[in-house]
């Protein structure tokens, strides 16, 4: 097992262990209350979460220039993989995007442009997730109830500013020079053939950004995804007889992807998840258990699309393989066959 797999699984287990430690913390009974609460609703959460996902492919699927572009079915299908596989599995919240990348260009898409695609598709949810995240400390400022956590999203927002500032600048010129003078220092006079690999994509990358229309439309699309999914908040705390404002669930949905986007190397960001629903639900009163519940029932939502992502994942990858084991099973068939005599 390799440093970044194992890293993985130790955060992976070190999450599970605060999930358990905060439940317990928090009352088991009182959370099961809680989330028994919910009963149908959380039907209700997994359609928001549809709709949610389903605007992301949208919005990625946006990207392409119409001559290129994918059909919108696909997208919208390798987005629930993306999602399934930096959900579920206990790698860092970026295995997905490199799958669903390399799914892309088994469908007819060109391996630079498909990395690039996701590449830009990245930094455009960063980016609105960030601009979601500042609208949630803005209505938080207004409703004046957590100055110590204002402050403290704040500067978490500043220095999340200043890393998407630096991923987009990796993507420019700038970029590409000092990636082709490592790979050079490394390969020596060689001409590899990532080189020439990393030429196209950043080719494939100025493209996109040349495009303004379609990053404008994308931003629109991926931002109004972020806005329905405060809907998950809305249904849940409804269901459990606690009911709140539009303005809290958007705080307590933004303010939550942006703890989910720093802990981005924990698998799922278990334990901070669960962690920051505390912290953001008591400023409006919200009693621990039911900002665990909410989270447990987020889960089951990330379960219930996740388990069919894996799935699909796996039949596009069945897909993908079986021609070629195919022909290497004609192959070999060829080479046992007898020969003829020769006259």
């Amino acid at each position: 097992m390799g440093i970044v797999k194992r890293a993985g699984m130790i955060a992976w287990l070190i999450g599970i262990a605060a999930v358990i430690g905060l439940i317990m913390w928090s009352g088991i009974d009182a959370v099961g209350h809680a989330v028994a609460s919910v009963g149908w609703g959380i039907a209700l959460v997994v359609m928001v979460r549809v709709a949610t996902v389903s605007l992301a492919g949208a919005g990625w699927w946006m990207l392409f220039p119409p001559k290129e572009r994918p059909d919108l079915r696909t997208c919208v299908l390798l987005r629930f993989v993306r999602e399934a596989v930096n959900v579920l599995l206990p790698a860092a919240q970026i295995g997905g995007d490199l799958i669903g990348a390399r799914l892309l260009a088994t469908r007819g898409v060109a391996g630079s442009l498909a990395a690039a695609s996701v590449i830009v598709d990245v930094l455009l949810q960063a980016t609105t997730q960030f601009l979601f995240a500042c609208l949630g400390l803005a209505v938080l400022v207004v409703l004046d109830t957590g100055d110590t956590l204002a402050r403290t999203a704040a500067i978490a927002l500043g220095v999340a500013a200043l890393m998407l500032i630096g991923f987009y600048l990796a993507q420019r010129r700038a970029g590409q020079r000092i990636l082709r003078w490592a790979l050079s220092r490394l390969t020596g006079d060689r001409k590899w053939r990532v080189l020439g690999t990393i030429d196209a994509v950043y080719e494939a990358l100025a493209s996109f950004y040349a495009a303004r229309r379609r990053l404008v439309a994308s931003v629109v699309v991926h931002l109004a995804g972020w806005l329905v999914g405060a809907a998950e908040v809305l249904v849940v705390f409804a269901f459990m007889g606690n009911p709140i404002g539009l303005a809290e669930a958007l705080v307590i949905e933004s303010l939550l992807h942006a703890v989910r986007g720093a802990a981005f190397a924990v698998p799922g960001a278990l334990g901070a998840q669960e962690g920051g629903l505390v912290l953001l639900c008591a400023m409006f009163g919200i009693p621990p258990e039911q900002a665990i519940a909410l989270s447990l029932v987020k889960r089951a939502a990330d379960l219930v699309l996740g388990v069919p992502g894996l799935l699909g994942w796996q039949m596009l990858e069945w897909e993908r393989l079986a021609p070629i084991w195919s022909d290497g099973e004609r192959l070999a068939q060829k080479a046992v066959e007898p020969r003829p005599p020769e006259p």
